[in-house]
């Protein structure tokens, strides 16, 4: 990846709409190009998903906890079972494997806490490897964000 690909993505991290053309001004290159270069970050993988971010004050109520994870065995074998197992539930929305008190952080939202609570059933207290979880309820998203910081030198 050159300079090109580290603008191109930084536009497309701020809004993934953009033309070709807007992209292709803003940074030096013919739309041609531009489109040649996008086809390959989504080809390779860098570019993974283009998704509209909701604003989920405005959709309907909703609860959005952060939960600790702390597993009995923590062996390739089981720590990648718990990765898959977490990649099948939509209200697991990111599963972040750590250093520090917890093996796992996941970020979920569910309809209210009585959902949250039989998804606790069915993912936690039912898992034998689950020795500790640890429920923190958010209040208020003061930020979200994806976007990975890239550096891009203007040539």
């Amino acid at each position: 990846m050159d300079n090109f690909d580290h603008q191109i993505l930084k536009i497309m991290q701020e809004n993934c709409r953009t033309s070709t053309e807007q992209i292709g001004a803003q940074i030096g290159l013919s739309t041609t190009a531009c489109q040649r270069r996008i086809k390959r970050l989504r080809e390779t993988g860098i570019i993974q998903k283009e998704v509209a971010i909701l604003d989920s004050k405005a959709l309907a109520n909703h609860v959005t906890v952060l939960v600790e994870i702390i597993v009995k065995y923590g062996g390739s074998e089981e720590i990648e079972k718990f990765k898959q197992a977490m990649l099948s539930h939509e209200e697991v929305q990111q599963c972040y494997y750590v250093t520090g008190n917890a093996d796992f952080i996941l970020i979920m939202t569910v309809a209210n806490m009585h959902e949250y609570e039989a998804l606790t059933q069915k993912l936690f207290f039912s898992n034998n490897n689950i020795q500790r979880f640890h429920t923190n309820v958010v209040m208020d998203n003061v930020k979200t964000g994806l976007t990975i910081p890239i550096n891009t030198r203007m040539s």
